[in-house]
């Protein structure tokens, strides 16, 4: 059997916890460390399955990944290493395919599988490659891998705008490659996450000349080495805030989150506010005390930065079957990514699914019982809805969980949860 958290549910949430750095920041950065012969110390650094996944990656590229103290990795490569990231890795995640502009600018070749991950819709890499063939690379796709090579690469004007927004893994690897690149390179319809900002920023550190992080229009100054030694604390993780905010709201408790960004949580602070629930922020720090009783439908449309991030949809519809009336999830970034409606139901959610989203009927008694998600997010909004119905609940899916969240069930007890990780025999 497959390791699982048991919850008994039904217990509000109460007390301080504080916030793990962001997993899609850290990812694109380990992956920039190819892209210099100096070393990469990175601070605040989750310990989640996805870091060890792409440290093993680097590992086969040359790049010596070592863990200092509880949350920091310093990061040395070898400009000599393999060019080749293999399937066995890079089909377990998406952020796999950051190594393919560090490998290309530095080295002038790669070798990459295509990306796998969660199963949340179609996610194609066209952006990424049409915008490092405009900086001068060629591909081949040959048996699941895209095959690159470049003598040099220059500098080119580039749009990454897709059918559902702008892409923000492209957008780092187009950085990345950009950073090294011959002359200016203008990026359109670049992501505005702070997890890219942040990237930026790390960039900016090891000697990059980058203008516009934050907006839409990015201008990079290709230079022909980065010199500087870096040492970059990771942003926190604004997915893991907002879960351990709706777990809270879901069961009717307080919860103080502290080593928050705030300033990055606007669209979810906001339903909050909506909500009822009384919320503050200072600083780095997040209050939330819940009323129990959550009397206002949600309408959420998951929307590309600033919007609602498409990663909380999910969660925020396992909450909805907690808020009185009916509520109306949408998704425009991934508008198919409702695989967890099935699981909820097993609970007792009552939620219907169209092409223009779900409808969820609240206030809904749920109840427990045994069910599996099937991505990082999806699993996480089972987590919320095991804590917030009566029983006991077994939550399959861990595999996903891991991938996303640092030790999702120590910081759940912590604030009064019952629940308890079962490990696979």
């Amino acid at each position: 059997m497959a390791s699982y958290f048991e919850i008994d549910g039904g217990t509000p949430l109460q007390g301080t916890v504080e916030v793990a750095g962001s997993k899609n920041a850290t990812l694109p950065m380990m992956a920039a460390a190819i892209l210099t012969d100096r070393p990469v110390r990175l601070e605040g650094v989750p310990r989640v399955s996805d870091v060890s996944t792409l440290a093993a990656i680097l590992g086969r590229l040359g790049v010596e990944v070592t863990w200092t103290g509880a949350n920091g990795l310093i990061l040395q490569a070898d400009s000599n290493g393999s060019c080749r990231a293999d399937y066995d890795l890079v089909g377990r995640m998406r952020a796999g395919f950051c190594v393919l502009g560090p490998l290309l600018a530095r080295r002038g070749k790669a070798t990459v599988a295509l990306p796998g991950g969660c199963s949340i819709g179609p996610r194609p890499v066209d952006l990424h490659l049409a915008g490092l063939t405009a900086l001068g690379a060629t591909f081949q796709l040959k048996h699941g891998y895209v095959i690159g090579q470049v003598d040099r690469l220059r500098g080119a004007t580039v749009s990454l705008q897709g059918q559902f927004g702008p892409t923000v893994t492209g957008t780092t690897n187009l950085l990345s490659a950009a950073v090294l690149a011959e002359g200016e390179t203008t990026i359109h319809s670049a992501a505005t996450e702070p997890e890219v900002v942040d990237f930026g920023r790390m960039l900016l550190g090891l000697g990059a000349k980058i203008d516009g992080l934050g907006s839409s229009t990015i201008r990079v100054e290709g230079v022909d080495r980065l010199e500087r030694n870096v040492v970059h604390r990771v942003i926190p993780d604004r997915i893991e805030a907002a879960t351990l905010l709706m777990a809270t709201a879901a069961t009717g408790g307080s919860i103080e989150l502290t080593g928050a960004d705030p300033s990055a949580m606007c669209a979810p602070l906001e339903k909050f506010f909506q909500l009822g629930d009384s919320i503050s922020t200072k600083d780095d720090r997040i209050v939330l005390r819940s009323t129990g009783v959550l009397r206002k439908p949600l309408s959420i449309q998951a929307a590309p930065y600033p919007g609602m991030p498409t990663d909380l949809q999910p969660i925020w519809t396992a909450l909805a079957t907690q808020v009185e009336g009916k509520s109306r999830i949408s998704d425009r970034v991934f508008p198919e990514r409702f695989g967890h409606l099935d699981e909820l139901a097993r609970l007792g959610a009552k939620a219907q699914w169209s092409e223009a989203g779900a409808v969820v009927h609240g206030r809904t008694r749920l109840t427990g019982a045994d069910v599996t998600g099937g991505d990082l997010r999806a699993t996480a909004a089972l987590v919320v809805a095991a804590l917030a119905a009566e029983g006991t609940s077994r939550v399959f899916g861990l595999e996903h969980l891991d991938r996303g969240y640092d030790r999702l069930n120590e910081k759940l007890r912590r604030l009064g949860a019952k629940i308890r990780r079962i490990e696979a025999n």
